[in-house]
């Protein structure tokens, strides 16, 4: 066994499987069939969900529609939208351990960035309650002394939310509370492998008084939920995260009605090293970008690509910071790494690193299914890769776990072309202290995220998203929330002074 730093298993009594439920129309709806998420850490089953159908897809639907047409929510004014999402938050803040604790135990993430995920969700919340009230749109009163023009911002309508297995509710959190800010209704559909938290959400939705039918949660596989949800003609905007393979399909899914579509997918996110870097600093971050939730993270840094002169050198404090992160129970407080989602992709990991030891690149640390004492074998070693060519597939493709990539690079420009060499565009990142070089890299790459000198800072304020195949569309921040909104512009004459277009006779 490598030379690890593993955390101690905690002992827990045996959980009680949390009873998953649909919410349509304000009601728990139990639904005829369901589903069991047997936890990838523990082996034991955490929750019992209801297995939507189609009829109750439809009904979600249908009740996402009433609640709009009925302006229950969208009828209110910012100021009452913004006090219901203020609830909600101070509600996620009392609810941080029961939330985090579950979504562990779904997920195999270390609790403390469960905690951290849950915790740091209700800033998004109410980030979103002071965009409901100074959302606003335009006037023009330079048109003529009998014309004045008005730009109103209005809610798209019933939009469909579509979340992953990976962070459950922080993802959640970036989309609703910035639909309901704008006036939406919405079905939400979790990942079948993490529905929890989103249930648990929507407990704290009607505790906080949220009219009914205007968030439904629909529970259950992408068949028949999912694309019913993409497809139906009575949802007018889509918004996912997850694969770009996945993204794809909802986009055909929703050509038929021409409806909005904002994805947020795949990424395979660059750290660029130059020599006059904060090395120390620099290495830090990218242990931590690619091991944190477990690697599997649209945002992960996966692949970096050093400077020839410092690439040994750097590579080898990573490897050191490598052995020194604590791995194991994602139960204890101190685990940085914990377990795999599935066994099916703790092998599709594996067969990636295979193929790139195959193809020329070499193992520095790593690369095996590594078993924790009393949990199992549904772990991953921390892997570092050297000698990665830009044309392996590690270097091109998604792995999605503890797995780090290394290239090497001579110029700025030649750095610069090995980022943009790739379909996805979400996120990069530089070091180096020379402002100029982090600047020429930051205006050059194609991303929707640049990071210089940190690594995966994030704030409500600034907005997220990717470019090429990482997704369209942005979300939080302002320009998220407008992602909820449509445009209608609003014609005023003033007074009879209109020169009629029919000549009239005498």
């Amino acid at each position: 066994m490598p030379e690890l730093t593993i955390s101690d298993v905690i002992e827990i009594d045996e959980p009680v499987p949390f009873v998953g439920k649909h919410l349509i129309n304000g009601e728990w709806i139990s639904g005829s069939e369901t589903l069991e998420r047997v936890s990838p850490s523990h082996g034991l089953v955490v929750s019992i969900s209801a297995k939507g159908t189609a009829s109750e897809t439809e009904n979600a639907i249908a009740a996402a529609r009433s609640a709009f047409e009925s302006d229950s929510w969208s009828g209110l004014s910012g100021k009452q939208r913004a006090t219901t999402l203020l609830k909600v938050a101070d509600l996620i803040d009392a609810n941080v351990e029961r939330i985090a604790a579950q979504e562990t135990l779904e997920s195999g993430k270390p609790i403390a960035q469960s905690r951290g995920e849950v915790g740091g969700a209700s800033d998004l919340w109410r980030y979103a309650a002071s965009l409901a009230r100074t959302g606003h749109g335009d006037s023009h009163n330079s048109l003529g002394e009998d014309m004045l023009g008005i730009v109103v911002k209005e809610p798209v309508g019933v939009v469909s939310i579509i979340t992953p297995w990976n962070f459950p509710f922080w993802i959640l959190s970036q989309k609703l509370p910035f639909a309901l800010a704008a006036g939406c209704t919405v079905i939400v559909k979790p990942s079948e492998m993490t529905p929890s938290s989103t249930v648990m959400l929507g407990e704290l939705l009607l505790e906080a008084g949220l009219p009914a039918g205007v968030c439904n949660i629909v529970l259950g596989h992408g068949e028949p939920v999912g694309s019913l949800l993409a497809a139906h003609k009575e949802v007018d905007m889509v918004s996912f995260t997850g694969s770009t393979i996945v993204g794809k399909l909802i986009t055909q899914a929703c050509s038929n009605t021409l409806k909005k579509v904002a994805l947020e997918l795949g990424g395979k996110n660059p750290q660029v090293i130059f020599p006059d870097a904060d090395l120390e600093s620099a290495a830090d971050a990218v242990v931590f970008g690619v091991y944190f939730n477990v690697g599997q993270c649209c945002n992960s840094s996966s692949r970096i690509i050093v400077h020839e002169d410092i690439a040994d050198t750097f590579v080898q404090r990573v490897i050191e910071l490598s052995k020194q992160v604590k791995f194991g129970d994602p139960m204890n407080p101190d685990t940085q790494v914990g377990a795999i989602v599935t066994d099916e992709h703790n092998t599709k990991i594996h067969e990636y690193v295979q193929a790139a030891i195959e193809a020329g690149a070499k193992l520095e640390l790593g690369g095996e299914r590594l078993p924790i004492d009393g949990l199992g074998n549904q772990f991953y070693q921390p892997t570092v890769l050297s000698g990665v060519t830009p044309d392996m597939d590690i270097a091109r493709e998604e792995v999605f776990g503890p797995v780090l990539s290394v290239l090497t690079f001579r110029t700025l420009n030649q750095a610069i072309t090995m980022v943009n060499d790739s379909v996805f565009g979400l996120s990069a990142g530089v070091w180096s202290e020379n402002v100029h070089t982090c600047i020429e890299f930051s205006r050059k790459v194609e991303a929707g995220t640049v990071w210089t000198n940190t690594w995966m800072d994030g704030y409500p304020e600034l907005t997220f998203g990717g470019v090429k195949q990482s997704g369209q569309g942005r979300e939080i921040g302002r320009y998220g929330y407008e992602e909820f909104l449509k445009v209608k512009s609003i014609l005023m004459r003033i007074g009879r002074s209109r020169t009629p277009w029919v000549e009239q006779r005498a």
